[in-house]
């Protein structure tokens, strides 16, 4: 159920915090798992790829996304590594600039990408047209001319409407658009329900169940204009372990054995789709690359095995699982005020320079973020802290609740870790704020991926009446 927008506000009142909070013994501590490989601390201030956050901050104000280049790059490298033959698409909606684009190129993944913009911002940075796959629910004429001419590897057809138009635009083009069919296999992962995706009531994919999914096949493998390259099912976002997986592969290699049966065409290639969660909180645990891997190769082993079909060439695509946890935000505070709760106890209220703008997921999802002092150190006992944004809005937090030194103080800075998937990705201007940087920090050094947006221009969009 969604919460109110201004939701989580009411409830979790007293000094605790929620049940799987712990008040931990020295709020100065980092929890390792909670950030990049790099980070550390150095007489309590926050390090990163051997760089402070004091000089981050000095040369690229807050609020400001934090990449740790060394820990995006191992993450990309452990997909591909534990993957070993299948295909590792990055999915670009998590975060996508040319410098990211770029480093998934040089660590042997590819790229999925689903607007025209993505494309674009692949292609500007040198990926082979060939190792890009264009996702999209709705895509225009326009995106698959774009794609289409550039050659990518392959497109993720959504319904009906969409096979019309690539017939329409590979047949003017000259060419052969190499395809695969999404579909909804039924299953739903265990995740909030605007980031589930497999289940049937929703936007993407063609059902398996009521025979949708079987009949663009059959209209694909009619059409010289298009190549069938397989079947693709995404079941949903933030998943810890193979168990969703199970009963979806089922059903995708039980439609790949049918279309083999019913039209004699063996589709070369599965895609299963990502969803790998990762760790925001303590109360997360999610599975390693290596893990992933293991289950998912018997799962679909096993399926193929009982229905007597070969193993196809298998794709998966992570996008979160790498930039997530690569990246941490930097804001600095502007207000503290204590706010009394019911039965005695006290809130910290703490409004830094950011919020909504450069990051929904908590007003968007109830997403839940851990957060640090990250300037100084502090011997003050930790104390019950709510961190929220500078937005005109009552939901507008970042970080529900999170225990900080009682001491926190208007300059401080504070980190959030794991805000390298969806937040830059989904920053907006509310309130005419300009969107954040970001910076990559590797070996003691650090470089401006995307700079910060400047009020010029957003005002250079406002063209007057």
């Amino acid at each position: 159920m969604r919460a109110h927008e201004a939701g989580a506000l009411h409830g979790q009142a007293g000094t605790r915090g929620p049940a799987w909070l712990d008040q931990p013994d020295d709020p100065n501590a980092l929890v390792p798992q909670l950030w990049p490989a790099t980070v550390t601390k150095v007489d309590g201030v926050l390090t990163a790829g051997g760089v402070s956050v004091l000089d981050i901050a000095r040369e690229y104000g807050t609020p400001t996304y934090v990449v740790d280049e060394q820990d995006f790059r191992d993450r990309a490298r452990a997909f591909r590594e534990a993957f070993v033959g299948w295909d590792v698409y990055y999915a670009g909606k998590a975060f996508l600039c040319t410098a990211t684009a770029r480093w998934v190129d040089e660590e042997g993944l590819n790229l999925d990408v689903c607007t025209a913009g993505e494309l674009a911002v692949a292609l500007r940075a040198g990926v082979p047209a060939k190792r890009i796959g264009l996702h999209g629910n709705n895509k225009s004429r326009r995106e698959l001319v774009r794609a289409l001419d550039a050659g990518v590897g392959r497109i993720i057809v959504d319904s009906h409407a969409e096979i019309d138009r690539i017939v329409e635009v590979a047949t003017e083009l000259g060419v052969t658009a190499r395809v695969m069919v999404r579909v909804t296999a039924g299953v739903e992962a265990h995740t909030h329900e605007y980031i589930a995706t497999a289940h049937e009531d929703q936007k993407f994919g063609l059902s398996i169940t009521d025979g949708q999914a079987l009949d663009a096949v059959r209209r694909i493998l009619d059409e010289p204009s298009m190549a069938l390259l397989g079947v693709h099912s995404h079941i949903g976002s933030q998943i810890f372990d193979t168990s969703g997986f199970e009963v979806a592969a089922r059903r995708v290699v039980g439609l790949h054995a049918q279309i083999i049966k019913e039209y004699g065409y063996t589709p070369p290639e599965l895609d299963l789709g990502g969803g790998f969660g990762i760790a925001y909180t303590t109360q997360d645990d999610p599975s390693t690359p290596a893990q992933l891997a293991a289950g998912m190769r018997e799962i679909v082993a096993y399926e193929c095995g009982a229905l007597g079909v070969a193993m196809p060439r298998l794709s998966i695509e992570p996008g979160r699982a790498i930039a997530g946890p690569s990246t941490f935000t930097l804001y600095e505070v502007g207000t503290v005020k204590p706010v009394a709760l019911d039965g005695g106890a006290t809130r910290t209220y703490v409004s830094v320079d950011g919020g909504m703008s450069d990051n929904i997921r908590t007003a968007l999802y109830d997403a839940d973020y851990s957060c640090t002092l990250a300037s100084r150190g502090s011997e003050v006992e930790p104390t019950l802290t709510r961190i929220v944004g500078k937005h005109c809005e009552a939901g507008d937090i970042i970080v529900k609740d999170e225990f900080l030194p009682g001491d926190l103080a208007i300059a401080d800075l504070v980190a959030v870790p794991g805000t390298g998937a969806y937040c830059r990705s989904m920053a907006s201007n509310y309130n005419h704020v300009p969107k954040a940087a970001v910076v990559a920090v590797r070996e003691g050094e650090v470089r401006l991926m995307l700079r910060r947006e400047t009020e010029d221009e957003m005002l250079a969009l406002d063209v007057g009446y």
